[in-house]
């Protein structure tokens, strides 16, 4: 196991190491983050009227639509901004120095990428549980048509996670201390967290914060490796491109989904029976991208 290149997102980090200040970035991040939301939220409204907005809203809340699912998404851009600024103020430090060599960066996400498509593809020929199999949730036309934003939108979601938990708190962590336990466990550990939604996930709830764990590991594991969020972003892309746009669980964040599955997240029998295929998944996503990267 070879983290040299993780040294390329370190080195920029350590001038500005000192916990208290990362404490502080985390804080002032996320004050920003809330704040610009809730701004652009009371702008919209205004824009739209009261009635729009609260039928917008609605759809927002669950995923329920196509333009809740796409708001949710680019609404990740004022992560980016709140990051931006936070490292400014706090780290004199550039945005681009948590993503690595952009040229790397760009050539290892296409090449993560394609091997996780050409992965998916295998495994949607695979026979499956014709009572678990998804149904069709949206026109093809339609979906079609949304697809380039529907692209866009997980793009800067997943960019926006990414940089925030493998760019930010990975190397900010690790500038820190050396043991890969640390600056890989805890950013996953609070990646993990923000999935945790008893509301909607009832008993499975840590569940799916246990796949989320695994799932920041995999991606803080690459980004060690590769020396770029590349990688991750890649992965976490595909993931997402799958869960979001492709197949969703009923009822959950599914407005702009081809197809949907039969069954929600709170289903207990029926995601005890996908949690192994899941996490089988992600191993296999997880070996996919260090065989494109060579590493």
């Amino acid at each position: 196991m070879s983290y040299e290149p993780h040294e390329q997102l370190v080195v920029p980090a350590r001038p500005s190491a000192h916990p208290l200040r990362l404490l502080a970035g985390v804080v002032l991040t996320a004050v920003l983050f809330i704040s610009l939301s809730r701004l652009w939220s009371r702008l919209y409204r205004a824009v739209i009227g009261p009635e729009a907005w609260d039928r917008l809203a609605d759809g927002m809340m669950q995923g329920a639509t196509p333009a809740g699912v796409l708001i949710n998404l680019f609404l990740f851009g004022l992560l980016i901004v709140a990051l931006a600024i936070t490292l400014k103020v706090l780290h004199r430090r550039r945005l681009r120095e948590l993503i690595g060599p952009p040229a790397l960066a760009l050539r290892q996400f296409r090449q993560v990428t394609v091997a996780l498509l050409m992965l998916f593809a295998v495994v949607m020929l695979l026979p499956g549980d014709a009572s678990t199999a998804p149904q069709p949730n949206m026109p093809f036309g339609r979906w079609l048509l949304l697809l380039p934003l529907g692209l866009i939108g997980l793009m800067i979601q997943t960019s926006a996670e990414e940089i925030a938990f493998r760019g930010y708190l990975q190397s900010q962590l690790a500038a820190w201390v050396s043991h890969p336990a640390v600056w890989m466990g805890v950013p996953s550990a609070l990646f993990a967290m923000l999935h945790y939604d008893p509301v909607t996930n009832g008993t499975n709830t840590w569940l799916v914060v246990g796949w989320a764990f695994g799932f920041g590991l995999a991606a803080a594991d690459l980004t060690a490796r590769s020396g770029t969020l590349g990688p991750a972003i890649a992965l976490h892309l595909v993931n997402n491109f799958g869960a979001v746009l492709i197949a969703a669980p009923g009822g959950n964040f599914d407005g702009l989904a081809l197809y949907v599955y039969p069954f929600s997240l709170g289903d207990d029998d029926v995601l005890w029976q996908w949690f192994p295929i899941d996490l089988m998944m992600l191993a296999c996503s997880w070996l996919a991208a260090r065989v494109a990267m060579r590493c």
